[in-house]
């Protein structure tokens, strides 16, 4: 291929630009959808944990009523044991003594039987909290997975776009010299995608900072890359193409 001009060199540097910035972009975009898909499964999860967290209360309380209930079958024999020894108690002082520790017995019963139906109603709130937290679960996990999906489906999208572009990056290299493809392309990494930019009313387009007249004059005679002094990037005229 012959050499072609120092202006269609940059033209075709401005071409690429285009193409690299595009492509730039849409990986920082590929970079964000993971986290923001991260981010939802998170929420699911923590949406998914409350519910668990709710069954084990359920299980802790229906365990605590298990135990309350043996407790009070324990007492409740404890009481038929001491009716069966009133009868053979011979003094006044020993029946009063055994009717006194029949009623306190009664009085842990009844404690105990309103433990066991404060249970009963704490058992309900939480059965109850358990079906609302599902009903929420099932709406979210089905909002999730949609997300997901939605979220899989822009990535496919934007790799083959990152495809194709790449290969019109490929064939967008032709004509340009090894020295200015390797100073813009040194440039592209380190200049978050933006490698060569126009000078618009005498101001940097990558930095905004001012451009002096001579180095405009420079650009203008197309025989060398000019870089802001700022932030180094690329200079060019648009008009001068």
């Amino acid at each position: 291929m012959p050499e072609i001009s120092f202006k269609d060199q940059i033209k075709r540097i401005v071409d690429l630009q285009k193409i690299d910035g595009e492509i730039h972009q849409l990986k920082v975009t590929l970079q964000e959808k993971p986290a923001t898909l991260e981010q939802l499964k998170d929420q699911f999860e923590a949406l998914k944990g409350r519910l668990v967290e709710l069954e084990e209360k359920t299980k802790a309380i229906q365990v605590g009523r298990k135990e309350k209930e043996l407790e009070l079958k324990s007492k409740e024999e404890e009481i038929a044991k001491a009716n069966a020894q009133l009868s053979q108690i011979k003094t006044n002082k020993e029946y009063t003594a055994k009717i006194s520790e029949i009623e306190h017995i009664k009085a842990d019963c009844a404690v105990v039987e309103e433990k066991i139906l404060v249970s009963y109603d704490e058992s309900d709130l939480v059965s109850g909290e358990i079906e609302n937290e599902k009903e929420e679960v099932a709406r979210e996990e089905k909002s999730y997975l949609l997300k997901k999906k939605e979220t899989e489906d822009d990535v496919k999208v934007i790799e083959d776009r990152v495809k194709v572009l790449e290969s019109q990056r490929q064939q967008g290299t032709d004509g340009i010299s090894v020295e200015y493809l390797s100073r813009y392309e040194k440039l592209l990494k380190h200049k978050e995608g933006l490698a060569i930019v126009p000078v618009v009313n005498n101001s940097c387009g990558g930095c905004f900072m001012n451009v002096t007249q001579q180095k405009v004059n420079t650009i203008k005679m197309s025989d060398q890359l000019v870089e802001c002094e700022i932030c180094s990037r690329i200079l060019y005229l648009e008009d001068n193409l």
